[in-house]
This record gives structure tokens, C-alpha cells and sequence, in this order.
């Protein structure tokens, strides 16, 4: 699936990552490029069309789907994290957190797929590394969920000329990871190695080297992700 001449549509596309997503599609040529916000107002990147949703509101996301319906290229990215404690954060709080990063993807791509499948089209899913490293929180429960869900995805959408693809990385310096200190991925680059992904078909795309590593460890035994289980 070319970027150029097609029309691509980014969730949380205002700030951060997502705002990469939009200036790479944009600088690939991208007929138009949705910058989905839940206030549009926030969309700064020119030749960007701002376009309001909230992927936590099934009301704005059809009315999204309605005024974007010739999109070719969906990127799930909008998330959110609320550091939520399984075992002492109200229970709402992880609640929360799932309604923004598993079931807003979920919702927009069903409110989607009508388009995307009419233009034989294909849809980014912005994971994590912690979709397959848990933390104390059910933030990488939420990105576990969506991975499997993205799996799931794939197979339902390919016999209708739709292709998937699941992004992974570590940290990347955003407003998300401010705080933490650590080596961060540019937006930038993360955005242009998810979009070569998504222009060769690939099913997933690993941009960090704490991504491949974390990967290439889940057919080991768990301790070997969690040390501090080891005897």
C-alpha cells in the first residue's frame, strides 16, 4: 500500500508520535491526511485536514467515519496512560485505560472498515514493546490486548484485500515518556519505519533494538523477560 496519492487518517495525530505520523505521510506525497483530534483546534501541521474524534465516544468516531469516508489508511495511534495498579487503582481506572487503548481502536476500525475494505486498503496498529513485557499497571495489559486483537485483525481483513500492520517500540520522546530517563526513539524516525512497513506489506514492524530483544525472548522461559523471578 503506497503512501503517495492516498488518503491517510491518524488518531492523536495533534501531538507526539501521531504528529510524526502525519508530517511522514504528508512528505510521502499523501493526497490527504486526517489529523484526528479530540479537539481538532489542537492540529497545527500544515496541508494537515484536522478532523474531531474521540476514540472513547462511539457518537464522534461515526461521525468521523462519515466525514472521512474515502480513507485508504487508517493508523490506530491515539492511547493513553493512566498507570493504573491492578491490584490497589480503582477498578475504573483500568477500565479506562482499556476504553482508550484497546476498544478506540477497535471502534474505529469497525467504523472504518467499510472504507477501508471498498479501497482495498490497511490499517497501522501502534503497539508497544509491552504488549509482550508486562509492567505493575495495566497499561501493557491494554497493549497486549490490542496485539492479540491486531492478530485477530489481520486475518479477518486480508481475505478483503486489507492488510495489518502492528508497530512495536520502546520509549519514544513524547509528552508520554517525558519523565522517563532512558533512551528514547525520535517520533520522526519511529514514524518513517512504520510507514516503510506499511508500503512493503510487512506485518509487523519492530523499530527499536528493545523491541527485537524483548521479541526474540518470548519463546524462553519467563523468567527470562522477568529476572526477578529466577530462583
Amino acid at each position: 500500500m503506497q503512501i503517495k496519492n492516498s488518503v491517510v487518517l491518524v488518531t492523536g495525530g495533534n501531538r507526539g508520535l501521531g504528529k510524526a505520523f502525519v508530517e511522514e505521510a504528508l512528505a510521502r506525497g499523501a493526497a490527504t491526511v486526517y489529523a484526528a483530534a479530540r479537539d481538532p483546534r489542537t492540529v497545527t501541521t500544515p496541508g494537515a485536514v484536522p478532523l474531531a474524534l474521540d476514540v472513547t465516544d462511539p457518537d464522534s468516531i461515526a461521525a468521523a467515519a462519515a466525514r472521512a469516508g474515502d480513507v485508504q489508511i487508517l493508523v490506530n495511534n491515539a492511547g493513553g496512560l493512566v498507570k493504573a495498579n491492578f491490584l490497589t487503582s480503582p477498578v475504573d481506572d483500568v477500565r479506562r485505560e482499556f476504553d482508550v487503548n484497546f476498544y478506540g481502536p477497535l471502534l474505529v476500525t469497525r467504523a472504518f472498515a467499510p472504507a477501508l475494505i471498498a479501497r482495498g486498503g490497511h490499517v497501522l496498529n501502534v503497539h508497544s514493546v509491552l504488549s509482550w513485557l508486562a509492567i505493575s499497571g495495566s497499561y501493557s495489559a491494554t497493549k497486549a490486548a490490542l496485539w492479540s486483537m491486531t492478530n485477530a485483525l489481520r486475518l479477518d481483513l486480508a481475505p478483503k484485500g486489507v492488510g495489518v500492520t502492528g508497530l512495536h517500540v520502546g520509549y519514544v520522546d513524547t509528552d508520554m515518556a517525558a519523565a522517563v530517563d532512558a533512551p528514547k526513539s525520535a517520533p520522526a524516525d519511529v514514524a518513517r519505519q512504520a510507514l516503510d512497513g506499511v508500503e512493503a506489506g510487512a506485518h509487523e514492524v519492530l523499530a527499536d533494538d528493545v523491541s527485537r530483544t524483548v521479541k526474540q525472548a518470548l519463546a524462553a522461559d519467563v523468567a527470562a523477560l522477568y529476572p526477578q523471578l529466577a530462583a
